[in-house]
């Protein structure tokens, strides 16, 4: 009888697991069907030859043995390079898969935080669920580019640390909470603007019983990616440089954010900074009815509902008013939606959600920016949690979650409702590209790293001329300046100078005198080929002209005299091919 129980309950425990297994196997195919699915109707259709590449250009660096800030100039922590790595490991055409690896990140982040939110972990979604994160995904990536990056690193890393470190400290799983003290640690050194998740996860894990006896293993875990990347640099003779880059840069400080209507409060009457106001309001009502509780009766609960609908109506349109466009500011107006949101069930819970705190946090860094100085790659999330801070100060919830045709269905809807915006949007005119119907070149046929990647003519022909001129011209040190970082990865190219992108902003420390003293060790070495562009980068966004051929002294793009600088110290042979003009000694 004993042997009979011992295996029913054997059996019993293996079904468990395997309905576990299954749930897990179901969230990880709808994450992985959204990313490629992303990918295929909106990632790859448009590119451009600059920002596209940056993140895999110093990967393809670091995949070669460069150590950070020693052999590669940046004016961030190199931990997204370090991390994207894996990017050329991946199966299928390099810019393809690193897109879809970017949508599974942004989807991780999203169900990340939703977690945290809800309280509910993922298994127990059911499909109403599952649909809103999912619709969620899609507002985090709106119009952004789907590639590799540093901003999407950081915001991940954040809500993956934050995930396992609360994971760990309720159940009490050390391995969970040091991986995730050991993520939100990684986060700082994707981007500084990141430093206030170790931060975060320093104060939380204080925050729980037994935490001088945890201390010193969680001040370890935090700082262990820290100590690992500037023990690298050190090693590599580059710490007073990390130290002169990482200081270097132009501080961002959020005020663009922060400073939403407090600068000039006549934007809260104006679109989309109206929603903010009429969400406030119905905030004010809201929270006075639910004070009230139970004596106004079944009209203070039928009014509370009207309100909640009437905030949801709110965060809905200032998604549609912002067009999915970052100079809209729509990103900012949700942001200040979900703190009064947060004050809101504060007041009603009497408690503060410390999740939603986070995810504002998190869009606070985020906003830390020089080109993109809006949480707009948060959206999804702003949103969501702002909505869901709204349903737990609702009465009676709870029956009408427990319908699961009617969350679905809202949930599917809701789904369909932003994939169509996202499409609709980028179809209009794709990241620093023009608009669907007019991307009708593949550059998979100029290199296979681009297999399925569609563009421009004009793109496609000036990237086509970069392949031209390397088949043309051979040498082992090849350089194309300033906008191509995609060249080095998608070619496989070794660039010689220190910096893939010179950029004005991107210029710290010492770049400009290391940059000219790498000219002159090439020009006495020889074996080299640098390619200066003649068009700007407006021109391809624009769809062209690209020139055909240009003579071999023609104006270059400059934006600090330091590509003429290379010009005029490199005595190889000029050499002009396509709308690219050069040096050349083989």
């Amino acid at each position: 009888m004993d042997v009979a129980a011992a295996s029913a309950e054997a059996t019993a425990e293996g079904v468990r697991w395997r309905r576990v297994a299954l749930r897990w196997a179901a969230h990880a195919a709808w994450v992985l069907v959204l990313a490629v699915a992303t990918e295929l109707r909106v990632g790859r259709f448009g590119f451009h030859p600059s920002d596209q590449g940056f993140i895999l250009a110093q990967a393809w660096r670091v995949l070669q043995g460069e150590v950070p800030h020693a052999d590669i100039i940046s004016a961030r922590p190199l931990g997204s390079a370090i991390l994207h790595v894996v990017d050329f490991a991946l199966p299928g055409p390099l810019l393809f898969a690193s897109s879809c690896l970017a949508m599974v990140q942004i989807a991780l982040t999203t169900i990340a935080f939703a977690v945290l939110v809800m309280r509910r972990p993922v298994l127990s979604w059911g499909p109403g669920r599952t649909a809103l994160v999912a619709a969620a995904a899609l507002l985090n990536l709106n119009g952004f580019p789907l590639m590799a990056w540093h901003t999407i690193d950081g915001i991940t890393l954040t809500a993956c640390g934050a995930w396992a470190l609360d994971s760990g400290l309720r159940k009490g799983n050390p391995y969970a909470r040091l991986g995730g003290l050991a993520l939100l640690g990684a986060a700082v050194f994707v981007k500084q603007s990141f430093v206030l998740a170790a931060v975060i996860g320093l104060v939380w894990t204080l925050c729980y019983p037994n935490r001088l006896r945890r201390l010193p293993g969680d001040l370890l875990a935090l700082g262990a990616v820290g100590i690992g990347y500037v023990a690298w640099v050190g090693v590599g003779s580059g710490f007073d440089e990390m130290v002169g880059q990482l200081t270097g840069g132009v501080p961002a400080y959020g005020e663009r954010l922060l400073g939403l209507w407090l600068e000039d409060p006549q934007v809260l009457l104006r679109a989309p900074g109206q929603q903010l106001t009429f969400f406030a309001a119905v905030a004010v009502v809201l929270v006075m009815l639910r004070l009230a509780g139970e004596r106004l009766g079944a009209a203070g609960r039928v009014a509370a509902w009207l309100l909640a609908l009437a905030g949801a109506a709110a965060v809905a349109w200032t998604v549609v008013d912002g067009r999915l466009t970052a100079s809209s500011r729509w990103a900012d107006v949700l942001w200040w939606i979900l703190a009064v949101a947060v004050v809101v069930h504060a007041i009603v819970r009497r408690k503060v959600s410390w999740a939603a705190l986070l995810v504002l946090a998190t869009g606070f860094m985020t906003s830390l920016s020089w080109g993109n100085d809006t949480p707009t790659l948060l959206t999804g999330s702003l949103a969501l949690t702002a909505l869901l801070l709204l349903g737990f100060v609702l009465p009676d919830l709870a029956p009408v979650l427990r319908r699961t045709w009617l969350t679905a269905t809202a949930g599917l809807v809701t789904v369909a409702l932003c994939g169509w915006a996202v499409v609709a949007h980028h179809d209009e005119a794709a990241y620093l590209d023009l608009s669907h119907d007019k991307l009708t070149a593949d550059l998979g046929t100029v290199s296979p790293a681009m297999r399925g990647i569609r563009t421009n003519p004009a793109t496609y022909a000036y990237v086509a001329q970069i392949r031209d001129c390397l088949q043309r011209y051979p040498a082992s040190r090849v350089a194309v300046l300033p906008d191509n970082p995609f060249a080095y990865p998608v070619f496989g190219l070794h660039n010689p100078f220190p910096l893939e992108w010179p950029l004005p902003l991107e210029i710290v420390g010492d770049a400009p005198q290391r940059m000219l003293a790498t000219a002159a060790d090439l020009d006495r070495e020889g074996d080299y080929l640098v390619l200066f562009e003649t068009v700007q980068n407006k021109t391809l966004a624009q769809g062209g002209p690209v020139p055909d051929r240009v003579a071999a002294d023609a104006p270059i793009v400059d934006y600090l005299g330091l590509e003429n600088g290379l010009r005029t110290r490199l005595t190889g042979q000029p050499v002009a091919c396509g709308s690219f003009v050069g040096k050349w000694v083989r």
